[in-house]
């Protein structure tokens, strides 16, 4: 092995300038592949990211108005969602793929701590909600079951909400434990949570039994919310909405396939189809890196030839004295998967630093989407798993870079070798 390496490194020496040119193409290939590869994923993370306010298999429904007539009524109804809906969903019908189940019901109030005040809107919610809009608590707790059972007056609020009600100076964690009006009632604030500005900061969410008994709001709710399961591919989801619509629409009077008679806004469905666009875009940065990399191992496959015909009557002399074609071609492709790896390495490296250098820039600055300020790449970088299939690249780039040189060497016949000059 030592020998072998040796005889390596004599021929590299020998011919500096043209290995290391060649050496340049197979290290800018694995570069732009890593790079490529890198920004890809932080491109992705920020769609992910920006779209991070709901848990991923979360389903919204609303009530909207009907497009056709059904049932001797006319189009254009006003469907308005209320319990039946809510036991509906939750109901053995759609038990293979509903798993949580939440709803929603409110009303406008006018909120107030001593002489501070401001309009806004309190919202029933189940503590389910936490999970599926992934509400993030700062002090305090959310509503939990007993808040339910009990029709608790408690409130959770944003911490930009508390400060309407604050002094400046004052920190929002003092409202915890302390009674804040809504209207004519007082409520007792259990938690503070972030604001998030892709929500309405001036929603107070409060138990959902509460708000129905004290608004005097009935069998009606405003939204319905819950998680899915077992829906992995977008014919599913697609299969599972249609069959949902219809059921509503029939408890409603509307017609099955009216698209319009209620709203569902199906997170699952837009996450299959997110990373779908993820697989193809990785794939497409896979097929541009390693053409640009073909690039560089056409030239280490030139170099190799050039190699051969340059060494044809130092072969000749081997094969003479009892070198086998397979020790030759040994040398060839060993030498070849040196030079594409060294260099690759080299290339893979820089490719990972200037994905760090991207991090620490591009990754640093943001762009406004619905006034919300989304980072332009989140953690660009590539990961173990495409280290190592960029290093098998490199190994198969290099053996088939030096196989067909090779193949010309080993067929090399020792009397024709040594009559070459």
């Amino acid at each position: 092995m030592k020998d072998l390496f040796t005889e390596i490194w004599e021929s590299v020496r020998r011919n500096k300038l043209r290995t290391c040119l060649t050496g340049f193409a197979v290290s800018w290939g694995i570069f732009m592949l890593i790079v490529l590869l890198g920004a890809g994923n932080g491109l992705m993370n920020s769609f992910m990211q920006g779209g991070g306010g709901f848990a991923t298999n979360s389903v919204s429904v609303g009530g909207g108005w009907t497009s056709k007539p059904y049932d001797g009524l006319k189009a254009g109804r006003r469907i308005r969602l209320d319990d039946t809906d809510v036991a509906l969903t939750g109901s053995d019908v759609f038990a293979d793929h509903v798993d949580k189940v939440s709803a929603t019901v409110g009303t406008n109030a006018t909120v107030s701590y001593g002489r501070k005040y401001f309009s806004g809107y309190i919202d029933g919610q189940y503590p389910s909600a936490q999970e599926m809009s992934k509400v993030e608590i700062r002090y305090g707790r959310f509503l939990n079951d007993k808040d339910i059972r009990d029709s608790r007056k408690v409130v959770v609020m944003p911490e930009s909400t508390a400060e309407k009600l604050l002094d400046s100076g004052q920190g929002v964690e003092s409202l915890l434990g302390k009674y804040v009006k809504v209207g004519s009632l007082a409520f007792q604030v259990v938690g503070i949570s972030k604001s998030d500005r892709m929500r309405n900061d001036n929603n107070l969410y409060a138990p959902f039994t509460t708000v129905k008994t004290v608004y005097g709001k009935g069998q009606e709710v405003g939204s319905i919310s819950f998680t899915t399961k077992g829906l992995d591919t977008e014919a599913a989801n697609e299969e599972f909405e249609k069959q949902y619509k219809a059921a509503l629409n029939l408890h409603h009077r509307a017609a099955p396939d009216d698209e319009r008679a209620v709203w569902v806004w199906n997170r699952a469905h837009q996450n299959v189809q997110m990373s779908q666009g993820r697989k193809i875009l990785s794939t497409a940065l896979w097929i541009i890196g390693l053409f640009t990399l073909l690039g560089g191992i056409v030239g280490v496959s030139n170099i190799m030839l050039i190699t051969v015909k340059e060494r044809t009557h130092e072969f000749g002399i081997r094969k003479a004295i009892g070198a086998s074609p397979w020790d030759i071609t040994k040398l060839i492709i060993s030498e070849s998967i040196s030079i594409t790896a060294f260099f690759g390495y080299i290339g893979m490296f820089l490719g990972m630093l200037t994905c760090m250098l991207l991090d620490k820039t591009l990754g640093q600055s943001t762009m406004s989407v619905m006034d919300e300020q989304v980072a332009m790449l989140v953690n660009p970088g590539v990961g173990l798993d495409v280290a190592v299939e960029a290093t098998l690249v490199l190994i198969i780039a290099g053996t088939l870079a030096g196989f067909f040189p090779a193949r010309k060497a080993a067929s090399v016949r020792p009397i024709e070798a040594l009559r070459a000059e």
